[in-house]
């Protein structure tokens, strides 16, 4: 059942962050394969410059695996894995990097330091994670919010949510994406606290005007496949017709796009927006074709 396919970054992720300049990046405990592989993939796509912080030796010793010359970029040497976050931070409250990679560290930790006030990162929205999904190089993409930093949103957070996805929808050619607010039905049911949510959402994003649009409760299928929604019945603009899922919570989200991931090989690029500065956010165990495709979302949601 685990799928065979090779995961491809997609062209649309790409082209748009082409069209910005090279951007400085912190590689945030890096010295590991898969991170080094995936930051040597970004700036052969003259994508970022980056800095390296971590191991030194275990960093130099990396690029020499990978034969490749790095002596032109900087390598801040911290071998303490927890103590290279803070300094990622650092830099970027600084304005001397424009995007934070996660390397070989927990995200927790790394956030953690980034929501700091010390360090001044927090923008007028709360922070959220996005996953850009796609399946081929071509493919359009399903974005799925927030499956793997807000844990269990109420409504307020999920509007903080639902307006960062939509700026990123916008930013790469989605002039006004079609939201499905998930829950497990399309009816609005006491008994499923996130219905009556996404219901509640609903209403919000017309009362505020938002440049999407916004609708929910819809169940997976109802969101994603205009057959099941007609046979069920169910009629609005965004039934069937998808860009946007807003999940109920993080294990949601979460599943669903590792699911995505291992049976059908789908290429998850994973940012956190609505700071200072974008942070690229991947699994440990991540391809270093979602990791170039995530370095790349986070570029492409820089002002």
């Amino acid at each position: 059942m685990l799928s065979n396919k090779e995961i491809v970054c997609p062209n649309n992720l790409l082209d748009v962050a082409h069209k910005k300049k090279v951007v400085r990046a912190a590689i945030v405990n890096a010295g590991k394969p898969l991170p080094m592989l995936s930051v040597q993939d970004a700036v052969n796509e003259n994508l970022i410059e980056p800095i390296f912080i971590g191991d030194k030796q275990e960093i130099l010793k990396c690029a020499e695996q990978l034969k490749w010359d790095i002596s032109s970029y900087e390598i801040i040497d911290e071998p303490i894995e927890n103590n290279t976050a803070a300094i990622a931070a650092k830099l970027a409250s600084k304005d001397k990097i424009k995007i934070i990679v996660k390397g070989h560290i927990h995200t927790d930790i790394l956030m953690k330091e980034v929501l700091k006030r010390e360090y001044n990162l927090l923008g007028k929205t709360r922070l959220s994670h996005i996953w850009h999904m796609t399946t081929t190089k071509i493919d359009k993409p399903l974005i799925i919010t927030d499956g793997a930093l807000n844990v269990l949103p109420n409504v307020k957070t999920k509007m903080h949510i639902l307006r960062n996805v939509i700026d990123f929808s916008n930013r790469i050619g989605i002039d006004r994406p079609k939201v499905a607010v998930l829950s497990a039905t399309e009816e609005i049911l006491d008994s499923i606290p996130s219905s009556i949510d996404a219901n509640e959402i609903t209403k919000l994003a017309k009362e505020d005007n938002l440049n999407a649009d916004v609708f929910g409760p819809l169940a997976f299928d109802n969101s994603i496949s205009k057959k099941s929604a007609a046979i069920k019945g169910v009629k609005n603009i965004v039934a069937g017709e998808a860009d946007v899922l807003l999940v109920p919570s993080v294990e949601s989200g979460n599943s669903l796009v590792k699911m995505m991931i291992y049976f059908m090989g789908a290429c998850a690029a994973g940012v956190v927006v609505g700071g200072k500065v974008p942070v690229v956010i991947t699994s440990r165990s991540d391809e270093a074709q979602a990791r170039l495709a995530s370095i790349a979302a986070a570029i492409v949601a820089l002002d």
